[in-house]
């Protein structure tokens, strides 16, 4: 049977590096899917994937072996990606990992996906748009499956400040999508 967080953490405690590992294959997709999801580069996801779970190592001592460790890893990983994206507000790509999380897909149509692809443009387009906070929490919220009270936790804020994040970013995405003509498949959702 699978350690739990807390076994591993209680052996990083002691040195023993390879419950570093197990933890690093454990969480290595949702931190890295947040990384690139908030960053958009490849390479800063990969940089603040080794960051993050160095901070585990580092941390040890302080971890609260009781708790589940995911809570305090997206935390770090979303405070690693604010300041990368601080540091970097001019290079952004596209959010191809969230897009395919938003948008339900389509049939295989060539049309369809022509359709599709324009639509998951337009919505990657709105989406960079977003101020950081909202960004954020849909990134959490859509891509990571997470619920309001755990994104609140991540990202230390009440929870009614995330349901106003989320709300204003879905508002935001339905007026932007709205006015490039966008129509058809639910926004978050909701229908535009």
């Amino acid at each position: 049977m699978a350690e739990t967080d807390g076994e591993l953490i209680l052996r990083l405690r002691k040195d023993d590096l390879t419950a570093l590992g197990v933890l690093f294959e454990r969480y290595r997709e949702q931190v890295y899917r947040t990384a690139f999801a908030i960053t958009h580069d490849p390479a800063a996801a990969d940089d603040i994937l080794q960051d993050a779970l160095l901070k585990v190592y580092t941390y040890a001592q302080r971890i609260d072996e009781t708790v589940l460790l995911a809570p305090w890893l997206y935390r770090v990983t979303v405070n690693l990606s604010y300041s990368w994206t601080t540091r970097h507000r001019n290079r952004w790509t596209p959010l191809e990992s969230v897009v395919e999380r938003l948008v339900s897909p389509l049939r295989s149509s060539p049309d369809r996906i022509a359709e599709s692809n324009e639509t998951h443009s337009q919505l990657r387009k709105a989406i960079e748009t977003l101020p950081f906070n909202q960004r954020v929490v849909v990134v959490l919220h859509y891509l990571n499956d997470l619920d309001v009270e755990e994104i609140a936790t991540i990202v230390d804020t009440p929870v009614g400040t995330v349901k106003s994040q989320l709300f204003y970013a879905r508002e935001s995405l339905r007026r932007k999508l709205g006015t490039l003509g966008w129509e058809g498949e639910p926004l978050l959702g909701y229908y535009p």
